[in-house]
């Protein structure tokens, strides 16, 4: 197996939720010499310098830092987003049923095709918060559940003869995994709190609060005649996190400040304080330009200069549902990573920014095309323009094609993400 594909199926394993991504990211760059700047302190930078920082726990911005001052060359700036669409654990969560059966309460996170949950070995990972030293310094901690802990059971076939000629499901009633099997109600209350203190080995009365979120267990891997697919959950967004750290710690331009951003939240609109939609990638850059004794006109010289590729990934051409896409740009599978197009400017991405990506996927000897949608469907938006939103820069939506994207498990192409890597580095180069 390729070494690049190896790598990006452990991190994949090793990164069930937004958190752990950061996490898994985090360990990544200091495995290539990067150090944390906290963001509450003075950011201080030097050429040559590779750092990062990171917000909420759940969004990282890494930099290498070129020998000309930003203002100068501008930034080469990749994005990409940690979250994929799941379920969260709401407050209060066990509920115990007929029989002792207890099922957990939760809420849908961003857009998953739902039915894809179903009949699945289900665990939990994310963040915990426990008392510090007063209420406005509370202690984080990850926690993941290493094993299948429950799963959302269809009903029978035999209760809904219908199932298969369409199902709609409801996410308050339908979506509810089964966790345990108890004898007394006493053993229902606070069964989650307990799991997750004895997992921390903490007090469960330290526990203060937690963001929980239900992850599929199944390991990611290859599959196909020639292992030329990818089988996993959250391809959408972490092949590209993946592929932007691969170029990221092995930048070959000295002069240029480089950097990948990874946002949280693109799954409910980017509109946190650690999304898209947030100026604190804005604010890092504008930090670091005066601390290369620049000003506001030397930020804004910088922006102009600069150039930002928007990695999100962009639909496969189904060989099943053909009606659905664009009859003459419907990406496939192992094609390359595709420029993604669209007239009422969903993308940021136009003729001229296009040209730019082109001519790096020709640099860098891989093949490119074109993602635009069936003129009849609406498209969504990505991180792209609602970045532009923060800072005024020139860029491309561009993103890997997939097969059922926001199932539990999608479907990627080997190839495509060699090359994505491969372009990203020609990128930094």
């Amino acid at each position: 197996m390729d070494k690049q594909i190896k790598s990006l199926l452990n991190f994949l394993d090793n990164s069930p939720c937004n958190f752990y991504a950061v996490n898994s990211a985090k360990k990544i760059l200091e495995e290539n010499g990067f150090t944390e700047k906290p963001l509450d302190s003075k950011i201080e930078v030097n050429a040559g310098e590779k750092f990062y920082v990171t917000k909420n726990d759940s969004a990282i911005f890494a930099f290498t830092v070129g020998k000309k001052p930003i203002s100068e060359t501008g930034l080469k700036i990749v994005a990409a987003h940690s979250d994929s669409p799941c379920f969260r654990v709401k407050p209060n969560a066990e509920m115990l049923c007929e029989g002792g059966i207890v099922k957990l309460n939760t809420e849908v996170y961003g857009g998953p095709i739902l039915y894809t949950w179903f009949d699945r070995p289900l665990s939990l990972a994310g963040r915990v918060l426990l008392k510090g030293k007063d209420a406005l310094h509370p202690i984080t901690k990850l926690v993941k559940i290493d094993r299948p802990l429950f799963s959302i059971s269809h009903l029978a076939i035999h209760f809904n003869r219908q199932v298969n000629e369409g199902n709609k499901i409801s996410k308050q009633k339908d979506m509810l995994p089964i966790i345990a099997k108890v004898t007394e109600k006493l053993e229902a209350e606070n069964m989650l709190l307990n799991l997750v203190a004895g997992e921390l080995k903490v007090e469960m009365d330290d526990i203060i609060d937690f963001d929980l979120l239900v992850y599929n267990t199944e390991k990611a891997c290859t599959f196909g005649l020639n292992d030329e697919f990818i089988s996993a959950g959250r391809l959408d967004d972490l092949s590209m996190v993946h592929a932007a750290l691969e170029a990221i710690v092995d930048v070959k331009d000295e002069d240029a400040t480089c950097v990948a951003a990874i946002f949280d939240n693109e799954e409910t609109g980017s509109g946190t304080k650690q999304g898209a939609g947030s100026p604190v990638l804005s604010n890092v850059i504008q930090r670091m330009v005066e601390n290369q004794g620049g000003n506001y006109d030397a930020f804004c010289q910088a922006l102009a200069k600069s150039f930002l590729v928007s990695a999100d990934n962009a639909h496969a051409f189904h060989p099943n549902y053909g009606e659905k896409y664009d009859p003459t740009n419907h990406p496939a599978l192992g094609d390359g990573p595709c420029i993604k197009i669209n007239a009422n400017c969903k993308y940021m991405s136009d003729a001229h920014s296009a040209a730019i990506f082109k001519s790096l996927c020709i640099e860098a000897g891989s093949p490119y095309q074109y993602f635009v949608n069936h003129s009849d469907v609406a498209g969504g938006s990505t991180l792209g323009n609602i970045l532009t939103g923060q800072i005024d820069i020139e860029g491309v939506d561009v993103g890997n094609p997939l097969l059922a994207m926001h199932s539990v498990r999608e479907t990627g192409s080997v190839a495509d993400h060699i090359n994505m890597i491969k372009v990203f580095k020609q990128f930094f180069s």
